[in-house]
């Protein structure tokens, strides 16, 4: 057999012990997993910002970025609610780069998942329990989500996984919100079929048993940019691109219809600076057509403390991965869109 157990098998419960929200912290979470349910439903009118580090590589400035997070939400909270991208896992198509956390406790270290899994939910746990920012992850790994589903608000399935159908299953039994990426290629076909698939009723092998979901009401669209034949971005957050996905979500009469933007990635060809741009076209864009405001009420912003990214974890607080916004431009950018829904 090509497979050789590298460790005793994880003890899920054992684990999920180990950082477990109680009392006040709970409450808090479950307050705010509700606050963003209404958002997701239409109900509430705040803009939905899914916001933070491309990788959380480094926990003393994962956590620094957090408070100064929490901060800034207090202040536009009327009109932005935020959740903390602490993203743990790194899809890595040839093999090679930094894998995340869960690989990774140690980023210029040796792969250790069982540490990687414990330095995972330790991190979620000391986000929401000191700085009271509930927090979103990208479901890389299906089988993995047992292990952080108590602790996340929000999950993400990328451009690379939207196409696979346990992916697509294991998310129609997510209770939060779940956003799913258009593919690589563009094609918005894939993404809708993944998004009817995650809310509908799936049955399905699941880590060794049957399971039947539920269906998941909340999960949604999130436009990410494409990549043409000759590797060059092709954006889709513009205009006529969102009126087409709007139209697709009217076709098929899916429930909750929303739409976030993802301002990094193929939108912006990793220019990170141009997330600013992008935000500031969607909302111009959200005032000239009343459709596109019903609609695209999120965004998907990379972001930590210093601009751009390093090859080496080098610079406090830089990426190790994709580009980000440091927190000068975070914070001015947070601002920007409160004023600017304030004055419509």
């Amino acid at each position: 057999m090509s497979f050789t157990p590298a460790s005793e098998k994880i003890n899920v419960e054992e684990l999920r012990e180990l950082s477990k929200l109680t009392g006040d912290a709970l409450a808090k979470k479950e307050a705010r997993d509700q606050e963003l349910a209404a958002i997701m439903r239409g109900d509430d009118d705040r803009v939905l910002l899914v916001i933070g580090p491309c990788s959380s590589d480094n926990e003393e400035a994962v956590l620094d970025y957090a408070n100064r997070l929490a901060k800034l939400q207090e202040e536009v909270k009327d009109r932005v609610f935020m959740v903390m991208r602490v993203y743990t896992a790194k899809p890595r198509t040839n093999g090679d780069g930094y894998k995340g956390l869960v690989h990774q406790p140690d980023a210029e270290g040796e792969p250790n998942l069982i540490n990687g899994i414990k330095a995972v939910r330790n991190l979620h746990y000391r986000v929401i329990t000191e700085t009271g920012i509930t927090t979103a992850d990208e479901m890389l790994y299906p089988e993995n989500l047992p292990l952080v589903d108590d602790l996340v608000s929000y999950i993400a399935i990328g451009a690379r996984s939207v196409e696979d159908q346990q992916h697509r299953f294991v998310a129609s039994g997510i209770d939060v919100p779940t956003g799913m990426k258009n593919p690589t290629s563009g094609n918005l076909n894939i993404m809708f079929n993944g998004i009817y698939a995650a809310q509908n009723k799936q049955n399905f092998l699941f880590n060794g048993e049957e399971v039947n979901t539920s269906g998941n009401p909340l999960a949604h669209a999130i436009l990410r940019g494409a990549v043409n034949e000759y590797g060059k971005n092709i954006p889709n957050y513009y205009y006529d691109n969102v009126l087409e996905t709007i139209a697709q979500y009217e076709k098929m009469g899916l429930e909750n219809p929303f739409i976030m933007i993802d301002t990094n990635h193929d939108n912006s060809g990793k220019q990170y600076l141009e997330q600013v741009r992008i935000v500031r076209q969607t909302l111009i864009n959200r005032d000239w057509n009343e459709n596109i405001r019903k609609y695209v009420r999120g965004f998907m912003i990379e972001s930590y403390l210093e601009d751009g990214r390093q090859d080496k974890p080098e610079i406090y607080g830089k990426s190790i991965t994709d580009p980000c916004l440091g927190w000068d431009n975070t914070e001015q950018l947070v601002r920007e869109i409160y004023n600017t829904l304030g004055n419509k």
